[in-house]
């Protein structure tokens, strides 16, 4: 069963590494094959990275998108230490992303980092709220 995809006028996508830009209107894609990609709505650019874990996203990026995932796989992992350090309640989202890197499944470790992402989010908040430097 094909997947289907509604672009918006304008609307990215990154199929297998290929960018594509959707016209004026929006548009119906179905792909048939089994293939990787993202939407502009769920790229974190490097330019935007501004927090430890959009940086870890955008690493799962490139790995998601990668023709050789395992050249990218140490800086995940040293990525995952250094946030580790800092922040040990991302204990349980970063044990996901691993096991979803180790079998493969990179969109589901794409999925864990963005919940990584809101996490970080609520603790920055919450830190602000109470004043404290982050």
């Amino acid at each position: 069963m094909p997947l289907r995809i509604t672009l918006k006028p304008h609307e990215r996508l990154i199929i297998n590494g290929a960018a594509i830009r959707n016209g004026d209107r929006a548009a119906d894609l179905l792909i048939e094959t089994h293939c990787r990609f993202l939407r502009e709505s769920e790229i974190i650019r490097e330019s935007e990275a501004d927090t430890p874990a959009k940086h870890l996203c955008v690493t799962l990026q490139v790995i998601y998108l990668a023709d050789n995932p395992a050249e990218v796989e140490d800086l995940l992992v040293r990525q995952s230490t250094d946030i580790l350090r800092v922040m040990p309640s991302a204990a349980p989202y970063l044990l996901s992303i691993q096991d979803e890197v180790a079998a493969g499944r990179y969109h589901h470790a794409l999925k864990c980092g963005r919940e990584l992402v809101v996490h970080e989010r609520g603790l920055l908040q919450a830190a602000a709220e109470r004043g404290d430097a982050a």
